[in-house]
């Protein structure tokens, strides 16, 4: 399993994240260069903003994953944190609501994407646009369920990892040392 999660996380930092970064920069590339079309010359696109806007959203999408991965997301943890700093059973529970939260999230993202994509196939039917109608909707959407899906995949290993920690084992952290504790 480990060997999987490394090709995983491989193709997050190889693939993904340099994905996510050239979209990036495109995005604010033609920003900048609306900004001197619009204010310089005069003139602009209308379906410019709509691009901007929503590749830039899907660069973040598919960002979602590495996020998790380096537990850089959004996250409320006083109670796990001062769970953890307390003595050696007080962690042991902290990990334990960790991956509680951990699993019921992963469950969550499964079902996002499982009805989501009908809402997909909806979009690509009726032909559904963005607000200057230059784009259509269901490949930002579709990046959407892809960015949850990747997540929901790093969420697994994670469980795993984590399981394996409860259990004794000794699990390298995301940097490859062995016998890290994870905290």
């Amino acid at each position: 399993m480990e060997k999987a999660y490394e090709i995983w996380r491989a193709f997050q930092d190889r693939v993904l994240g340099r994905i996510a970064a050239l979209i990036l920069l495109a995005c604010t590339l033609l920003a900048l260069v609306e900004i001197f079309r619009r204010y310089v010359l005069g003139y602009s696109f209308e379906w410019q903003q709509d691009a901007v806007t929503f590749f830039i959203l899907s660069a973040v999408y598919l960002y979602f994953g590495i996020s998790q991965r380096y537990n850089e997301h959004l996250n409320v943890a006083v109670l796990t944190e001062t769970l953890d700093s307390i003595g050696p059973r007080s962690r042991r529970a902290c990990e334990i609501i960790k991956l509680i939260a951990l699993a019921f999230s992963f469950v969550f993202l499964l079902a996002v994407v499982w009805w989501g994509i009908p809402e997909v196939a909806d979009s690509f039917r009726y032909e559904t646009r963005t607000e200057s109608l230059a784009f259509p909707m269901w490949p930002f959407l579709a990046v959407l369920l892809a960015g949850f899906a990747f997540m929901a995949v790093t969420m697994f290993f994670q469980i795993h990892r984590g399981l394996r920690r409860l259990a004794g084992h000794d699990v390298a952290d995301e940097t490859g040392d062995a016998g890290a504790t994870g905290h």
